[in-house]
C-alpha cells in the first residue's frame, strides 16, 4: 500500500505554534477528519484533523515541538475506502457515536458537535479550564465537568490521560454491589435556611491545590515528627551579617539557613531524597537536591522549586529565594518553576503558631513545616536560661520512612541548626 505524509494545513498564518498534545500513535487506524494534534497559539487552541484515512506508520512530531503550515505531522499508509465514513441517509437522524474505552485511540466517526445550548450547560463554568477540543468532547461523552479534573499538561492543560485517570479514580471509589464502601459523599445543605450567605468561587490555584492535597492525603500514610531547634547562636550570627548584606540587596532570612541544614540532612539520610516508583515496589534515589518552598499568595498556596541547593552559597540562595517568592506573588511562575522538587519546606514562621502537620507533596516522600520561633527557658549547667527555639514539624511517607529514621532525620536537622558550624563540615 502507498504511504503519504500528512502535513499541517493552513492555521490562519500562524508560525511556530506549540504542539500541546499528540492525539494518535503509531499503529492507530485513522479516518478523514480524525484529530491528530492539539495546537496552542497566543490566541487560540485548535485540533488539527487528518486529511487522509489509513494506518499511522510514523509520527514526525511530539508534544513540545513547534510547527507551521506544511510541517509533516505523520506518515500514513492508505487503507483504501475501508476507513471512509459511510454517507448518512437524509431521511434518518444520525446515530449517536458509540463511546469506546478511553485507552483506545482509534476513531472512525466524528462526534456530533454540541449545540449552543449544550455548550453553555457543559462549558459555561469552565472559562478558566485549559483543554483542547478533543478533550472537551470526551468530557462531554462521559458527563465529566472539566473543572474537577486535575491537569498534568503544560500550562495546567488537561490531557486525555487526565480524563482517563479521573474516570479510573471515580470507578475505584464507587461502592461495590457486594457491600463494599467507597468514600462518603458530603451532604448537600442549603445554608441559606439558617441565615444570610455569600458564595465566592475558589481561585484556580486553590482548586488545583485542593485536589492535589486531597490526593496526597489519601495516597500517603502520613506520620509527623516534632522537635525544637535551638537557633540562639544562628540568630546572633545572622544579626551580625544582616545589615551588611542588605546594603548589597541581599535579605538573609532564617529560611536560608534552614535550606542549607536540610541539604546536610538529606545527604546523611538519602531515603528522604527519593520517590516511590509507579509500582510502589522500588525506591528511586535522587542524586540532585531541589527543594520546594511553599509561598503564600493572594490566590492561594504555590510551591516553586529552588534547584541544586547543595551547590549554592548562602548569598545565592538568599537572592534566589527572594526572587522566586516575588515571582510567585506576581503570578509569574512557569510550569518549569514548579517541577523537579525532591523535598519541600512550608514555613509559617512569619505568621505564628507552635506546630502543624504539613501534607507530603507527592511524589516526594517528606516535607518540613517551620513555625514561629520564641524564647523558652532551657535547663543548662544547673539552671534555666532563655534560648530561642524554632519548632519543626516533619511529615513523611511511612511506606518509605520508618519512625526511627524520621526521628533521626529531625534530630540531625536540629543539630545542624543549633550549631551552624556543622554546616561548614
Amino acid at each position: 500500500m502507498a504511504t503519504k505524509n500528512i502535513t499541517v494545513p493552513d492555521i490562519g498564518g500562524a508560525a511556530d505554534v506549540d504542539v500541546i498534545e499528540v492525539l494518535v500513535k503509531v499503529g492507530d487506524t485513522i479516518a478523514v477528519d480524525t484529530p491528530l494534534l492539539t495546537l496552542e497559539s497566543d490566541k487560540a487552541t485548535m485540533d488539527v484533523p487528518s486529511s487522509d484515512a489509513g494506518v499511522v506508520k510514523e509520527l514526525k512530531v511530539k508534544a513540545g515541538d513547534k510547527v507551521s503550515v506544511g510541517s509533516v505531522i505523520l506518515t500514513v499508509e492508505a487503507a483504501g475506502n475501508a476507513a471512509a465514513p459511510a454517507p448518512a441517509k437524509a431521511e434518518k437522524p444520525v446515530a449517536a457515536e458509540k463511546v469506546t474505552p478511553l485507552a483506545e485511540k482509534t476513531v472512525t466517526v466524528a462526534a456530533p458537535k454540541p449545540t449552543v445550548e449544550e455548550t453553555k450547560v457543559v462549558e459555561g463554568e469552565l472559562d478558566d479550564v485549559h483543554a483542547g477540543p478533543s478533550v472537551r468532547r470526551i468530557a462531554r461523552e462521559f458527563g465529566i465537568t472539566l473543572s474537577q479534573v486535575p491537569a498534568t499538561g503544560p500550562k495546567n492543560r488537561i490531557l486525555k490521560e487526565d480524563i482517563q485517570e479521573f474516570v479510573k479514580s471515580r470507578i475505584s471509589q464507587t461502592p461495590a454491589t457486594t457491600g463494599g464502601m467507597g468514600l462518603p459523599v458530603a451532604p448537600q445543605i442549603d445554608f441559606s435556611q439558617f441565615g444570610k450567605i455569600e458564595t465566592t468561587p475558589l481561585s484556580r490555584i486553590k482548586k488545583l491545590t485542593g485536589k492535589n492535597l486531597h490526593r496526597n492525603w489519601l495516597l500517603v500514610p502520613h506520620v509527623t515528627q516534632f522537635a525544637d531547634a535551638d537557633i540562639t547562636e544562628l540568630e546572633e550570627f545572622r544579626g551580625t551579617q544582616k545589615a551588611a548584606l542588605e546594603k548589597q540587596g541581599v535579605k538573609l532570612t532564617p529560611l536560608v539557613f534552614i535550606l542549607k541544614a536540610v541539604v546536610a540532612s538529606l545527604k546523611a539520610f538519602p531515603q528522604f531524597n527519593s520517590s516511590l516508583d509507579a509500582s510502589g515496589e522500588s525506591l528511586i534515589l535522587k542524586k540532585y537536591i531541589n527543594i520546594g518552598i511553599a509561598v503564600d499568595t493572594p490566590d492561594g498556596l504555590v510551591v516553586p522549586v529552588i534547584r541544586d541547593v547543595d551547590k549554592k552559597g548562602m548569598q545565592d540562595l538568599a537572592k534566589e529565594l527572594s526572587h522566586i517568592s516575588e515571582k510567585a506573588r506576581n503570578r509569574q511562575l512557569t510550569a518549569a518553576d514548579m517541577q523537579g522538587g525532591c523535598f519541600s519546606i512550608s514555613s509559617l514562621g512569619g505568621i505564628g503558631g507552635t506546630a502543624f502537620t504539613p501534607i507530603v507533596n507527592v511524589p516526594e516522600v517528606a516535607i518540613l513545616g517551620v513555625s514561629k520561633s520564641s524564647y523558652k527557658p532551657v535547663y543548662q549547667d544547673g539552671g534555666f536560661v532563655p534560648r530561642l527555639m524554632l519548632p519543626l514539624s516533619l511529615s513523611y511517607d511511612h511506606r518509605v520512612i520508618d519512625g526511627a529514621d524520621g526521628a533521626r532525620f529531625i534530630m540531625h536537622l536540629t543539630a545542624m541548626l543549633s550549631d551552624i558550624r556543622n554546616l561548614l563540615l
